[in-house]
């Protein structure tokens, strides 16, 4: 823990690098992606170092690790062309987190979304003729809470979906509000994870 603690935002530290635009392969690393503007390759994972002051009763300990909106560990450039932090920096390796800009935890092993979101599994298209991959607006619960269980087949309105990349899975965040529909199982879902996640 840290001794710095905020009034009403969590402080949290990234887990690993600020950005996910470099990976090892074997005994070299690959980089992914040059641009600092690009949001799909900065990294959404910390680990919470310090509560806030004043807070909500909460689900959220110090040493969670949760996932994040993907403004809190990014670089960017202004208008002109200078590099700078997220208005949540305070130092290299902490971050002031906003309650909203945490969607689930992690803590035993699993992970748990928070009560307003739950994180669904794309599924693989059936019909033949089709060409998309997975079908649209409609996945599996793979991270859910009191309000919606795990497993479920959930449909969901357009824009409502958000990508994460989370232990090589790819999932879609989507808000517990913008969920329409919770199906029953047919037998034939196959969740639909491409090689590159």
């Amino acid at each position: 823990m840290v001794k710095e603690q905020s009034i009403f935002n969590y402080m949290v530290a990234p887990k690993g690098n600020r950005s996910t635009s470099e990976i090892s392969v074997d005994d070299s690393k690959l980089l992914l992606n040059t641009e600092l503007q690009n949001h799909m390759y900065t990294n959404r994972i910390g680990t919470i170092v310090n509560m806030p002051l004043v807070r909500e009763a909460t689900e959220l300990k110090i040493g969670d690790e949760v996932i994040l909106h993907h403004n809190v560990f990014r670089r960017f450039r202004d208008i002109k062309g200078i590099e700078k932090n997220s208005k949540n920096y305070y130092s290299e390796d902490i971050y002031f987190v906003q309650p909203d800009q945490i969607y689930a935890y992690k803590r035993n092993g699993s992970w748990n979304a928070l009560e307003n979101y739950c994180f669904v599994k794309p599924i693989k298209e059936t019909k033949m003729f089709s060409n998309n991959f997975e079908r649209p607006l409609i996945g599996v619960v793979k991270f859910g809470n009191d309000v919606i269980e795990e497993d479920s087949l959930v449909g969901f309105k357009p824009g409502a979906e958000y990508e994460f990349i989370i232990e090589g899975e790819r999932l879609y965040r989507v808000p517990i509000n913008l969920i329409t529909i919770k199906y029953e199982y047919q037998g034939d879902e196959e969740e639909y994870n491409p090689s590159w996640a």
